[in-house]
């Protein structure tokens, strides 16, 4: 195979991946993935040509592309929050969706009334990558997070995503959701569970054939997690903490249903880029 230039390479790319929504950015990806440049170096350097092996590279990982995998996972890493993030296939990959929930928990740092007679005390359930856990701890190196996982090879990834970010205020337990935290002891819970349904025909399709189930599906109704969390996390809560759950389009109701028989209050949804109901926040009554 002969040498060829970036923007040819680039354009066959793009024509072989015609069938994904976004042929030209998959391209770009795992072309930058395989030079190990940024995605600027081909407007700068169009005429740059790939060697042979690259171009063997990049083919076998359009064919990959092809089948169906996510690029986070062909690449290996995904960006969130202005984070650079290893993934793998033993975690979800982060989405933008998911920003919104750091968003919210940051603006409930200056909440009235909120405890700042000490540092803030952060948990994220089932932190797979980090992301959540590190978006916050990089915002407020102030805060004290613990990211929990019961995954031990997903808390693995998410303590190299630390590293990776130079983040040091955060900790990694492994446990189930609210397992490791003592009673009383959190300012603030955040999760990102499971919330599809265990019969939802969207499993078979896109990126998400490819992630682990037990981080996408919970129960018949997809709420079985929610549920546990709830009733945990009022426990695991200082009076007057939040809780923060992201969930599906379609959920906002029923979650704030669970969430007030759980004994929550000041209990509301709110909704993302696309106006689809996507985090719900809760909060313990005051002592």
């Amino acid at each position: 195979m002969s040498s060829v230039r970036i923007d040819t390479a680039l354009a066959e790319a793009s024509r072989m991946l015609s069938a994904s929504p976004t042929p030209r950015l998959d391209a770009e990806l795992l072309l930058a993935h395989v030079l190990h440049k940024p995605r600027s170096y081909f407007f700068t350097w169009p005429e740059a040509l790939l060697t042979s092996e690259q171009m063997a590279q990049l083919v076998k990982l359009i064919d990959q592309r092809k089948a169906g995998h996510p690029i986070a996972y062909l690449t290996g890493q995904r960006e969130f929050w202005s984070l650079q993030l290893k993934v793998t296939e033993a975690t979800l990959i982060p989405r933008p969706d998911t920003e919104l929930l750091v968003e919210l928990a940051l603006g409930l740092d200056s909440t009235p009334d909120q405890n700042t007679e000490s540092t803030m005390k952060v948990a994220d359930l089932g932190t797979g990558t980090g992301a959540i856990a590190l978006a916050l701890a990089r915002e407020r190196p102030d805060w004290e997070v613990t990211a929990i996982d019961k995954s031990p090879d997903a808390l693995a990834v998410a303590a190299e995503n630390a590293v990776i970010n130079d983040i040091r205020n955060t900790v990694f337990i492994e446990g189930s959701w609210c397992s490791p935290l003592a009673e009383g002891s959190m300012d603030m819970i955040v999760s990102n569970p499971p919330y599809i349904c265990s019969n939802d025909p969207h499993l078979k399709q896109g990126d998400v054939r490819y992630e682990p189930l037990s981080a996408l599906v919970s129960g018949v109704d997809g709420l079985d997690d929610i549920r546990v969390i709830a009733e945990h996390s009022l426990q695991s809560l200082k009076p007057g903490g939040w809780l923060l759950l992201e969930h599906g389009y379609d959920q906002g109701s029923p979650v704030q249903t669970i969430l007030s028989r759980a004994g929550f209050t000041q209990i509301r949804t709110e909704t993302d880029l696309a106006g689809h109901d996507r985090v719900t926040l809760a909060r313990k009554p005051a002592a």
